[in-house]
């Protein structure tokens, strides 16, 4: 007996808690049989592990193992077998040296044993480490796949989600039957956990990688989860948007293509963009600046998410009134002409895609304008807001109910491209297109060897008279 912080504590009691142990029991305890097993696979310097080129060899071959098992049997009784074995596994599990790991699962190894410093299990160490061969075996031994951690909470899959080289491990996982909807104690599911690290990530090349939220959400991973803290999938895909402002042109461009890659999967399986609240809300924090993020907006709007709150309608957020405000903001401060007919341009690009997405314009009811701060471009702002008022009243032409009927039609995103491949003539397609800018001498051909008696749309002659004044001239 010896006295304890809590009284006296006999052996017994510390042999039913194989796993609280620390450095002092490592290294006087049971170190020495597992220096021993380690010489035996030649892994022995601990510091040369991290620079050999290969593992593929080590604790692989018969006389090797037959070695291993000649030391286990031999120390099967030593008082401190059990946590030597156990700690072994954890180093052999790190090198993915599948053999030695079961030969040591066969003398007792404990699939629960916890590493002194991380508390990572084998399993943990395993996906850490992208083995997926001795993810399989472990779970095939029994390991829990879905435990966590002591320190992080994190789960096998949680781990495999959050770097791409990992994606082996992330596949296993999955077929092995891990729990694609567990979460931590905060709500945070693997999902979750894939676009928090996007978002950390300060590799640019590191957000190309989408395959793991792919799996995951093929997997049945609700695309609506929530934690406790009310983060939701698009919370992390906000944060990048802040990014692609302060980005570089090329950066901002790889940040765009992520984010539009990542919110295709999101809506394909049930994400909806536009609730609120707004600032929860990816197309209104879009619409806030769309002068950087247009290219997501025009992904978002021709994919069907909706300009105003879906849950409240304009009376909770205007895609409209978002617009013009953010259009009044800039053209009030901007002298270049060029500049500021751009970013006209753009907005009434916007405010078209808007109202072709839909059959009947919503419009907040206190909807107003105020064109005094746009001191440069005053009467252009007034004749955009002019139009859009004037259609909230009037009746859509047939031809305006065709093109929202067609384009919705061709949904998903990119609609431009199949509008482009319809055997109309030029004069619709150039209707049913609606950056007419980005549009005047493209290549229409349908397919790479198939030319169309239409594969390039002619400007007809009255659209060339549509411009900033009369930009939505549906009539």
């Amino acid at each position: 007996m010896r006295e304890g912080p809590a009284g006296p504590v006999c052996r017994a009691q510390r042999s039913r808690m194989p796993f609280l142990h620390g450095f002092r029991r490592i290294t006087l305890e049971y170190q020495p049989l597992v220096d021993e097993i380690l010489a035996l696979l030649a892994l022995q310097d601990a510091e040369r592990q991290d620079t050999l080129e290969s593992h593929a060899c080590l604790g692989s071959n018969g006389s090797q193992l037959s070695a291993m098992r000649q030391v286990l049997e031999r120390e099967a009784h030593s008082p401190f077998y059990q946590e030597g074995v156990s700690y072994t596994l954890l180093k052999v599990t790190e090198l993915g040296l599948v053999e030695a790991a079961e030969v040591l699962l066969e003398f007792g190894a404990h699939l629960s044993f916890e590493d002194p410093v991380t508390y990572y299990t084998p399993l943990h160490i395993a996906v850490l480490r992208n083995q997926p061969d001795m993810v399989e075996l472990l779970a095939r031994h029994g390991a829990d796949i879905n435990r966590r951690d002591r320190i992080h909470e994190s789960s096998p899959l949680d781990l495999a989600s959050e770097e791409p080289e990992r994606l082996p491990c992330l596949q296993r996982l999955l077929q092995l039957g891990a729990d694609v909807n567990a979460a931590d104690k905060t709500g945070k599911t693997a999902l979750l956990h894939a676009l928090l690290h996007c978002y950390c990530s300060s590799d640019v090349v590191q957000i190309h990688n989408t395959e793991s939220i792919r799996l995951l959400l093929e997997g049945g991973a609700d695309a609506r989860a929530t934690t406790e803290d009310g983060d939701t999938v698009f919370t992390y895909i906000i944060f990048l948007l802040g990014d692609i402002v302060l980005a570089s042109t090329e950066e901002a461009e790889v940040q765009n293509r992520f984010c539009i890659r990542v919110m295709q999967l999101l809506m394909a399986h049930g994400a909806n963009p536009s609730e609120c609240p707004s600032l929860e809300s990816f197309t209104y924090r879009c619409l806030q600046n769309f002068t950087c993020h247009f290219p997501l907006l025009r992904f978002l709007l021709e994919s069907g998410a909706a300009y105003n709150c879906s849950l409240h309608g304009p009376s909770c957020w205007s895609g409209f009134q978002t617009v013009f405000d953010c259009l009044c903001s800039h053209v009030s401060i901007l002298k270049d002409s060029s500049i500021s007919t751009e970013v006209i341009q753009m907005g009434q690009t916007l405010l078209e895609l808007m109202m072709a997405s839909s059959q009947t314009i919503q419009l907040p009811s206190d909807f107003e304008v105020d064109v005094n701060s746009c001191r440069y471009h005053e009467e252009k702002i007034r004749t955009l807001f002019c139009s859009v008022k004037q259609l909230e009243h009037t009746p859509q032409a047939l031809k305006h109910l065709c093109r929202v009927f067609i384009r919705q039609r061709l949904r998903p995103w990119p609609i431009d491209i199949k509008i482009k491949a319809l055997p109309l003539p030029d004069r619709l397609k150039w209707y049913l297109l609606i950056d007419h800018a980005a549009v005047g001498h493209e290549d229409l051909s349908l397919t790479d060897d198939s030319p169309s008696p239409h594969s390039v749309v002619t400007v007809p002659p009255d659209s060339q008279q549509i411009t900033a004044l009369h930009p939505l001239s549906l009539q």
